[in-house]
């Protein structure tokens, strides 16, 4: 992994203000990539963000779920550096939108705030749809691109109180596949990226004794490693995988690679 160099792409990351998102940013500028990070409003983490990267990068408010606002962060990558290599739809929203204590007392879908259902969708249907539709063409031009999906596990899209987040994953994936399938004649590729576990992120509620439903937590920085992969050369004619980066393996990574249906109780 060490010698995989991402100089001179242009990457798109969405959500990278923080947590996840904000590891692969950084992971993919240390490798010598461009990077365009939002954040779905003005923080005082995006702005620390953009004081880091510095000129390397676009670090811009964006809520990616407006068509519009998608289609101008698609227009300001092209116009600053004149291509779009990946898109990595990372922005999300979790269930803390409906529950603080979501993880410990679930929310049956028929007591869902009809105003969170929406914001959820919104973001994390939405978003990536219009990202994905908008850079495409952008893509096709070139020859070239690659779409990466971050998803969660297959248990989080069915478990009981996690509509609409779990289902909204889903929805993900099943459009990669079909993405996948559209995109087979050009050399775009679309592959999905899950940590494979909860993660020590927001989206998890605070607590002294952070873990998920298998009692486990992982480090956001599981990510970077396969990300890297997925983001580079070395990926190139790799479609329609769904990569889990608990199981990544960098001399082989077709071990984490898992491309079974949607059911429960796996990963």
């Amino acid at each position: 992994m060490k010698d995989i160099s991402l100089a001179n792409r242009v990457i798109i990351v969405t959500g990278a203000s923080r947590g996840i998102g904000l590891i692969m940013a950084r992971a993919f500028i240390e490798r010598g990539a461009f990077v365009v990070a939002t954040g779905s409003k003005n923080s005082s983490q995006l702005a620390a963000v953009k004081a880091e990267f510095g000129d390397r990068a676009i670090c811009v408010s964006s809520d990616v779920s407006n068509p519009d606002n998608a289609a101008d962060l698609i227009a300001q990558t092209i116009n600053r550096w004149g291509k779009i290599d990946v898109l990595v739809n990372n922005a999300g929203l979790g269930m803390r939108a409906i529950s603080e204590k979501f993880n410990t007392t679930p929310t049956k879908f028929w007591e869902t705030d009809l105003s969170a259902w929406q914001r959820i969708v919104k973001t994390n249907i939405n978003g990536p749809f219009y990202l994905s539709r908008f850079v495409v063409p952008h893509m096709i031009e070139a020859n070239y691109g690659k779409i990466i999906n971050i998803s969660t596990s297959y248990q989080t899209m069915v478990r009981r109180g996690y509509s609409p987040y779990g289902s909204s994953k889903a929805f993900l994936e099943a459009a990669t596949r079909s993405w996948v399938d559209e995109l087979k004649e050009t050399k775009i590729t679309v592959n999905v990226l899950l940590p494979g576990g909860a993660t020590d992120t927001d989206l998890l509620p605070p607590s002294e004794n952070k873990k998920g439903a298998d009692g486990n937590l992982l480090e956001p920085s599981i990510m970077i490693e396969p990300a890297i992969w997925l983001a580079s050369e070395f990926s190139d004619g790799v479609t329609g995988g769904r990569f889990i980066a608990k199981l990544w393996n960098s001399a082989n990574p077709t071990l984490a690679r898992s491309d079974t249906k949607l059911v429960p109780n796996i990963m």
